[in-house]
């Protein structure tokens, strides 16, 4: 059925005020067939409200990235480029990855202390060595190194600021990060404060990522049987532990160990917490 032209303009106009379009454009649509009209006065009453429109609704809040309450300024880190020969035969296999880091457990790597700084490439080559060679692992267990004058390495591949999956230490490798201090810190021997420092900066960073506070406590669940706990059991941990904390070792040695207190409020009044 055709609705006749002039009925259909006497509605037009019934409808000018609700849609403000020009004389002649209503005038052509008045003289459209029925519904071909009603689809076109929709179709332009949404151009024209188009430059009013209501803005976009609020992108939900668990959809936008967390931004975490306490984060700690990277430090400078040296990339594994540097110390690694190009040459390696040992055959890299594509890293792993945790969601995030919420632990970090200090090491020291056992190693002489009597090296010169400028050495130290060399000294993570021989390490790197030792673990993929004799102790056939897939790369360097620690994800980060430091030595005795402050300077902070990259060392499992996979990039610093992601939370890749390390080999340092037994059933609690999952979500945490592994720093080695670079020598042999037994009871009586001096810890650099430079080393304290960059160990306190790169953990600082690392968990702040996940607004996690250094001195607070972590519940780790233990991935198999060689740690101090039972495999499934769920322990509760420093933040900032040391080896011994989660498997049954004297690393990183007595020295290193009295000085993880310090460390501790250090990363925190880096994250800025009181």
């Amino acid at each position: 059925m055709r609705v006749p032209c002039v009925l259909r303009r006497a509605w037009w106009a019934e409808r000018r005020s609700a849609v403000r379009l020009p004389r002649h454009v209503l005038v052509l649509l008045g003289c459209l067939p029925g519904l071909a009209a009603v689809l076109a006065l929709v179709l332009c009453a949404r151009g024209v409200e188009r430059p009013v429109a209501q803005a976009r609704p609020a992108q939900p809040a668990h959809a936008r990235p967390a931004v975490p309450l306490h984060p700690a300024p990277k430090p400078r880190i040296v990339p594994r480029s540097v110390w690694l020969e190009p040459t390696a035969s040992h055959a890299q296999p594509p890293p792993r990855y945790d969601d995030k880091v919420v632990a970090v457990f200090v090491h020291h790597t056992d190693s002489p202390n009597g090296y010169a700084c400028a050495d130290v490439p060399r000294v993570i080559r021989y390490l790197y060595a030792g673990q993929t060679g004799a102790r056939s692992w897939d790369d360097i267990g620690y994800n980060f190194l430091v030595d005795r004058c402050g300077t902070i390495y990259e060392g499992r591949a996979g990039g610093v600021e992601r939370a890749v999956t390390g080999a340092h230490t037994q059933g609690f490798n999952h979500r945490t990060a592994g720093i080695a201090a670079i020598g042999t810190f037994t009871a009586g021997v001096p810890v650099p404060r430079a080393m304290t420092d960059a160990i306190a900066a790169v953990a600082a960073w690392k968990l702040g990522l996940a607004d996690v506070d250094p001195r607070g406590t972590a519940r780790l669940t233990s991935s198999n049987g060689h740690s101090r706990y039972a495999a499934g059991t769920t322990a509760a941990l420093p933040v900032l532990a040391g080896h011994n904390d989660g498997f049954m070792t004297s690393c990183p040695g007595a020295a290193l160990t009295a000085r993880l207190a310090d460390i501790r409020q250090t990363a925190a009044r880096l994250q800025g917490r009181r």
